[in-house]
């Protein structure tokens, strides 16, 4: 594949919907095959979307966030893999810049904008499986990591591990994807998000130097750094709305110009059939809810970010609430629309060379990131208790 050319007026936006049109010409046999999108991921390298969120001081594009999920979104219609990992990039700049100095994220910023690196994660705080040991100046990453999506094909990876001698302390590094120790493996093999590589990887006495730890501020250290986990959990809901109004286009495509109208219909065309109206409406009134708690939310996330180090915990709080609302609603609505998108479809449209059930798999792959049930249990302290979200990396 050979990188979209773009004008010096191209917006990101466009540059991303002309990346996604090129996306879609294969992405049926790419979802069926898995593996690696090399190609994709090196047109987002040629078109210069991962400099997309990096200040314009340091060569980026100075993107909000909303513009950024905006992004993510218009990828997400077509292939959601793309969007995950694309996404997961601007959450890992994000964590640097959260977690770490001036002196460390402003470097790995210039060098990501001019050298269009890719950043990977193999951060996963709930595998507890890789171990820190000290050698003076310097620690060793040693164990196992799962979900590590995007880390294959990248230049920078953020991995953590157990301090077992500070307690069981987290810590978190930035590291180049090729230190030598580092065996990022071939083994994801699930029923959705098949090309955003989120198998495993091994860390072989890995050497992590001082430099590269993220410990000014750290992790989850202020209501600043505490907006990390925000920023993951409002990515995935926009990869759920994006991947049901993909679902929602491709059947109204496919409903216009290929499906018969049941026999027992009024109708003569399928377009004019009561019940296929009424599923439509339907997916409406979702989709168009969902976009407007998201729409709030991302603002919500905008102006707590323009905040910085003086952000109080009550509005983090509160962007917490937003985002985990818009979350539970674009999962729940988006699984139910691309479900019943084959109502208005009919059976020719499960044909493998369709591909419209790759949307709901992928929905119900992404969705599963963090129970739910456990937004809801949050939703609902603050609903009735008035009690704000505490700070987790899921939260």
């Amino acid at each position: 594949m050979s990188a979209t050319l773009h004008t010096p007026r191209s917006t990101p936006l466009q540059i991303a919907r002309d990346l996604a049109q090129t996306f879609s010409r294969s992405v049926v046999e790419r979802d069926r095959k898995g593996g690696t999108p090399k190609a994709e991921r090196d047109a987002l390298r040629a078109s210069g979307l991962l400099a997309l969120s990096i200040p314009r001081e340091f060569g980026g594009l100075n993107a909000t966030w909303s513009q950024t999920f905006d992004v993510v979104r218009e990828f997400a219609r077509v292939d959601s893999s793309i969007a995950h990992v694309f996404g997961f990039h601007h959450l890992m700049l994000a964590t640097v810049r959260l977690f770490g100095a001036p002196s460390q994220w402003q470097p790995w910023y210039e060098l990501t904008a001019r050298k269009n690196w890719f950043w990977g994660n193999a951060l996963n705080p709930l595998d507890t499986r890789t171990i820190v040991k000290h050698h003076g100046s310097w620690r060793e990453f040693s164990g196992k990591k799962s979900f590590c999506s995007g880390a294959s094909d990248s230049q920078m990876l953020i991995a953590s591990a157990v301090d077992e001698a500070a307690g069981g302390k987290l810590l978190i590094a930035a590291i180049p994807s090729g230190r030598t120790g580092i065996t990022l493996h071939d083994d994801w093999h699930n029923m959705g998000q098949r090309q955003t590589d989120s198998g495993s990887a091994t860390f072989e006495r890995v050497r992590v130097e001082e430099g590269d730890l993220l410990l000014d501020p750290g992790p989850l250290s202020t209501p600043f750094a505490c907006l990390r986990p925000l920023i993951a959990q409002l990515h995935f809901a926009n990869i759920c709305l994006g991947i049901a109004e993909g679902a929602f286009e491709e059947a109204r495509q496919y409903t216009l110009n290929e499906t018969r109208p049941w026999f027992k219909s009024t109708a003569l065309d399928s377009r004019d059939d009561p019940y296929v109206l009424g599923h439509f409406g339907d997916f409406w009134v979702r989709l168009q809810g969902a976009r407007l708690l998201l729409d709030n939310a991302a603002g919500e996330l905008d102006r707590a970010w323009a905040k910085g180090a003086a952000l109080g915990a009550d509005q983090r709080g509160r962007v917490a609430v937003a985002i985990a609302t818009a979350k539970v609603a674009a999962s729940r609505d988006g699984l139910e629309l691309c479900s019943k998108v084959f109502e208005v479809t009919g059976a020719r449209a499960t044909q493998a060379s369709v591909g419209l059930d790759r949307h709901w798999r992928n929905l119900r792959t992404q969705s599963l990131h963090d129970p739910l049930d456990y937004k809801l249990h949050e939703l609902g302290d603050w609903a009735l208790n008035q009690r704000l979200p505490i700070p987790t990396f899921y939260s």
